[in-house]
């Protein structure tokens, strides 16, 4: 991960700016630097993972024209030996090839981008700033406007605390120009419904996961991958074994007494034979950590926080233990395929608006965990379930074969990688909850320590104090009142709780958590 950040106006403090901007050097500990456009300043703090000299050190200059890149640019080599016949280049870096692609297409580039990026561009002939945002918002970006009126976007909120009243979320798919957030891809809107034949379904499934695994490994520094042991980060290592000629490196934790996952992370482990770590955590750990967990993610969700905890700790010990710099995870299948809850949904067309929005809304919720966990300890995240070719088709694929009729939720992707992947229990074991995979007891742990905390009388009455995504539980009122600390009144840049959907027969919970569903089942065992 990088720290992008630009004010966009020619009266800026520069101290200010500066002040801000540090407060994520963490993001990108190699090198920094702050350039003055002449109507604003641009900054950037550098995580070299491609081009790893000096000269791939953003921001990247043409005329007079400037850009700040957090993203990965796959594919452009081939973009960038088109471009090399008008324009010369200084560096290895990927994203050295923005600056020509928006002289040559404008904003126009963005659509033809197959990325995971955040960015902003100085126009020097138009003398006026353009951000944008990858369409599902794997990398963040952040805005809001000074006491002028002045448009300030950053890559956490952190940064831009004390420099505007309200700081929003820049919208996915989008980019910004002229004071105007204009929409270049809506990935989940389907077009034309693709009613393949169910073989044909999963073979593309196949084909084009093991497509974006692949094009993930490709960097300059070196690549490990989380390893839960459930389905979704297991099948990512597997494919990623396969293509890679030496062991791969995983990387699995879980709670001392409980966590569910780590036998079956190291029965993937030692099937697919990689060079495998298991970190463990205590109660004191989990308690001591979340008011920084809180802080790093930004959020007061219930289940980010929650599914946090372990990923925040195991990313710290690798951060303190190895050279490795880029993670794979195995984020955004979930809301593709199903999870426990929607298998509630009453038909497909519900099922098929239901991922629809989960995958606008996922930049507030797993994707940010993911980001800040990882990038708050100095890593890149890269999301294969992510590639906007394979998200594309599977939001295309007719929902009536994406709905649980087979009596396995997931089951086309199971079904696609049938085979030697990976073994069959883990192939098609039931979902575990990702907090209840590092350990039942730490979501317990957790709820005991909010319930000492607050007598009923204390609930009752702070939780009044919001209205906005108002706390239910005390436990959300914990996690409200840690966040307010340090992102006070900012509680809209969280749209709600992660939750089922309460409209359908069988999700009306008072916890996000998948083991309070009836169909949990065997899923935490």
């Amino acid at each position: 991960m990088c720290s992008i950040m630009g004010y966009c106006g020619s009266s800026v403090d520069l101290a200010l700016f500066q002040e801000g901007f540090d407060r994520t050097i963490s993001r990108g500990p190699d090198d920094s630097r702050i350039v003055d456009t002449g109507n604003g300043y641009l900054g950037f703090h550098r995580l070299a993972i491609m081009g790893l000299t000096p000269s791939g050190m953003q921001p990247f200059a043409l005329d007079g024209s400037y850009v700040v890149c957090n993203g990965e640019i796959y594919g452009f080599e081939k973009i960038k030996k088109v471009l090399a016949e008008k324009y010369t280049f200084q560096s290895e870096s990927d994203c050295e090839v923005l600056l020509p692609m928006y002289r040559e297409f404008g904003t126009d580039m963005f659509a033809m981008l197959d990325a995971e990026f955040a960015l902003i561009l100085y126009d020097a002939e138009a003398k006026s700033f353009i951000a944008a945002r990858d369409p599902i918002g794997i990398r963040p970006l952040y805005y809001g406007y000074d006491k002028n009126g002045v448009i300030v976007f950053a890559s956490e909120p952190k940064n831009l605390v004390g420099l505007t009243e309200r700081i929003m979320p820049f919208p996915p798919g989008h980019y910004y120009k002229d004071g105007k957030f204009i929409c270049y891809c809506d990935i989940a809107k389907v077009d034309k419904v693709c009613h393949d034949d169910l073989e044909t379904v999963c073979k593309n499934i196949h084909d084009k996961l093991v497509a974006g695994v692949e094009k993930r490994l490709v960097a300059d520094a070196k690549v490990g991958f989380l390893l839960s042991g459930g389905l979704d980060s297991s099948l990512v290592c597997a494919i990623a074994a396969k293509k890679s000629k030496t062991p791969i490196r995983t990387f699995a934790i879980g709670m001392s007494e409980d966590a569910i996952d780590l036998k079956y992370a190291k029965q993937v482990a030692d099937y697919i034979g990689s060079d495998h770590t298991e970190f463990y955590m205590t109660k004191e750990q989990v308690l001591d950590s979340l008011e920084t967990v809180i802080q790093a993610l930004g959020t007061f969700d219930i289940t980010t926080i929650r599914a946090s905890m372990g990923m925040y700790l195991i990313c710290k010990a690798i951060h303190e233990n190895t050279d490795i710099r880029v993670l794979l995870t195995g984020e955004i299948s979930d809301e593709l395929f199903g999870y426990k809850y929607t298998d509630y949904a009453p038909d497909a067309d519900a099922f098929q608006k239901e991922a629809q929005k989960r995958l606008h809304e996922l930049h507030m919720y797993d994707v940010l965990r993911a980001d800040r966990c990882i990038s708050v300890h100095s890593l890149e995240a890269r999301v294969p379930f992510g590639d906007l070719d394979f998200v594309k088709y599977v939001m295309s694929v007719d929902p009536e074969k994406k709905i649980n009729t087979y009596g396995k939720g997931k089951y086309l992707l199971r079904h696609a990688f049938e085979g030697d992947y990976l073994p069959h229990e883990i192939l098609w074991r039931e979902k575990a909850a990702f907090s209840d995979a590092v350990g039942h007891s730490m979501v317990d742990y957790l709820k005991a320590y909010a319930e000492e905390k607050y007598t009923e009388e204390e609930f009752q009455e702070k939780a009044r104090k919001y209205t906005h995504a108002a706390p239910f539980t005390k436990e959300s009122l914990l996690y409200r009142e840690i966040f307010e600390k340090y992102y006070p009144g900012q509680g809209e840049m969280i749209v709600d709780f992660w939750m089922p959907n309460r409209d359908w027969e069988g999700c009306q919970v008072d916890d996000p958590s998948a083991r309070v569903l009836a169909n949990y089942g065997d899923s935490g065992k």
